[in-house]
């Protein structure tokens, strides 16, 4: 499965153990992620100023980030799509990424439900869906 992560379940995953570890983890070993460098420029942001993590833990995150993921150019999308501009990106990626799935906790994105032939799933969604396929 191609899938996109978004910043805020990269930024979760790496600020505690717990399900957007887990699923980072499982995407890791099971399906092919999909990034573009504002999602990365977001997670880099977010890590130092509000998770204030230490630099070269952040350099680390983002290193492995990059070496396990496609870092792809998103494409233009209607900014009447979605509530949040800075959320275009997320979805600009679908096409060019092929994307099955967008996993988020963001709202403005839930509420789309579909984009493309992405499905825009919760991280518990897209667990429990990668539970019932096995």
């Amino acid at each position: 499965m191609r899938v996109i992560i978004d910043a805020n379940v990269a930024i979760a995953a790496a600020a505690s153990r717990g399900l957007c570890e887990a699923i980072l983890e499982l995407c890791f070993e099971h399906h092919h992620i999909i990034f573009c460098e504002g999602i990365l420029e977001e997670i880099e942001e977010k890590l130092r100023t509000k998770i204030k993590a230490p630099s070269p833990v952040i350099a680390g995150y983002l290193t492995v980030l990059r070496h396990n993921a496609e870092i792809l150019e998103p494409e233009p999308v209607d900014a009447r799509t979605c509530r949040d501009r800075g959320d275009l990106m997320v979805l600009g990626l679908a096409a060019p990424g092929n994307a099955d799935a967008i996993v988020t906790g963001d709202k403005d994105l839930l509420v789309i439900k579909e984009y493309k032939k992405a499905r825009i799933m919760t991280p518990r969604a897209f667990w429990e869906s990668n539970r019932n396929q096995k």
